[in-house]
């Protein structure tokens, strides 16, 4: 079982252009609370996890250890996003829309609203899931009404495959959730002619 797990493991840590993802670890229990907290209001609206906030510092640690064990197991990982030493967000890749694909998640620290830090970690996640041979597909998920998440699937070239009615789970949503999709040879494509456009630029 063991052996199994680790060669499910997503990847612990991903660097793209301006950011470091790294797994969130027990050690980070101070420093997730702080951003957590700092953004509780830009948050509130649009992430149903934020009902709980704030957390006790146990139970933050608990949190921690539980993705943890998670990621050892070969499920899910989420990521602190690092601009430099700043952490500007936090993002994930989700075992739950079927065999061969990951679902990204993802949430942006106030202070860096508008800078495109969800799309450049969407795409290195999207970059790093099709790492895995296991993968054919990649998902993202929000809310209709969700039009600042609703620019990175479209920004990167993700197709919209559908809706889904579904029970609203935070304050602003409307119940209605759209559904990206990437899939393995798209993305290659696209990936082949940027670095064709940006060696001919």
């Amino acid at each position: 079982m063991g052996d199994l797990a680790c060669s499910r493991r997503l990847p612990e840590l991903i660097e793209a252009d301006r950011l470091v993802l790294r797994r969130w670890v027990p050690s980070d229990a101070g420093m997730l609370a702080a951003t957590v907290e700092r953004n509780l209001d830009h948050l509130r609206p649009w992430m149903p996890w934020v009902k709980d906030e704030p957390l006790s510092a146990q139970r933050r640690l608990q949190l921690l250890q539980e993705w943890e064990q998670e990621w050892m197991g070969g499920g899910d990982v989420m990521f602190a996003m690092f601009l430099g030493e700043a952490v500007v967000g936090g993002c994930g890749l989700h075992r739950r829309v079927g065999p061969g694909g990951l679902e990204i998640g993802y949430w942006v620290d106030r202070d860096y609203l508008r800078q495109g830090m969800a799309t450049e970690s969407a795409a290195a996640m999207t970059t790093a899931a099709f790492g895995l041979p296991s993968m054919d597909f990649v998902e993202i998920h929000h809310d209709k009404a969700n039009l600042s998440s609703c620019g990175v699937p479209r920004r990167l070239g993700f197709r919209l495959v559908g809706e889904a009615d579904r029970d609203p789970a935070a304050p602003a949503e409307t119940g209605v959730e759209l559904r990206w999709r990437m899939e393995r040879d798209r993305w290659s494509d696209r990936q082949g002619r940027a670095g064709r456009e940006s060696a001919e630029g």
